[in-house]
């Protein structure tokens, strides 16, 4: 079993009443990629800015690849890269630029950035639009540049929140490729936040279901199933249906 790399002991996020995070605690393992799902409101984005040092638990401790957040927080960023739902480009520049502009905010040589630029722009498929301003991008392919953006500082995590929203169905099946491809050979550990019940049961290896900022449940689809159903071969939709009384949200 992989050890751990994100740790959460009794995560608390109060807004004076109200409790947008309730008592998480949670592990996510080195090498998985590990989905968060829950209707909005659920206390999943308020979890990740805890994560990444945005905001500061009221109660309880985080850590990611050893690291507090809350004391360290630039030593997190350094190692954690992250995809918001909408991502910002200069619009009027190129992918190589914005991602080259990324690597120097984080110190990256000129010349490695470029090399390194160039290799990830082909490794997300955006090659042939690696000259095309960033305004001109479809949202599959902003959604690939800003994968990329995560990539361009070699993080050891990617968190990754609503990331194919928008994308058309062929863009998605390959977005969900890739996110594959970088675990199985290169060994990313990946934070799939969605909404959407199968494109993580798809490509997560473990999913914790939230609501009303609480954590209900946390493993994979055969030992959810057991745990709700008493039984194995239950999918993800009629697991999460047991939870949210047959609302789910695509």
């Amino acid at each position: 079993m992989s050890e751990p790399i994100i740790e959460l002991v009794d995560l608390t996020k109060k807004y004076r009443l109200f409790t947008a995070v309730d008592h998480i605690n949670l592990t996510v393992r080195k090498g998985e990629i590990f989905g968060f799902l829950g209707p909005n409101g659920a206390g999943k984005s308020t979890t990740i800015l805890m994560m990444l040092g945005l905001t500061e638990p009221t109660e309880g401790s985080v850590r990611v690849c050893g690291i507090d957040p809350e004391r360290q927080p630039l030593g997190v960023k350094r190692r954690v890269g992250y995809l918001p739902e909408d991502v910002g480009f200069y619009d009027n520049r190129d992918g190589v630029f914005n991602l080259i502009y990324t690597a120097r905010l984080n110190s990256i040589p000129e010349d490695e950035a470029k090399t390194r630029a160039l290799e990830l722009l082909q490794l997300v498929g955006l090659e042939d639009a690696a000259q095309k301003n960033a305004g001109q991008y479809s949202r599959g392919m902003r959604q690939r540049l800003g994968l990329a953006d995560v990539l361009i500082k070699n993080p050891e995590i990617a968190i990754l929140d609503e990331p194919t929203s928008g994308i058309d169905p062929q863009g998605v099946k390959s977005f969900l490729n890739l996110i594959l491809k970088l675990r199985d050979e290169h060994g990313l550990t990946v934070l799939f936040s969605s909404h959407n019940l199968h494109q993580v049961e798809e490509v997560c290896d473990r999913v914790a279901i939230f609501n009303s900022g609480k954590l209900q449940a946390v493993g994979d689809i055969e030992a959810l199933s057991n745990q709700v159903f008493g039984e194995s071969g239950h999918n993800l939709e009629e697991i999460y249906n047991c939870f949210f009384e047959g609302g789910t949200e695509q």
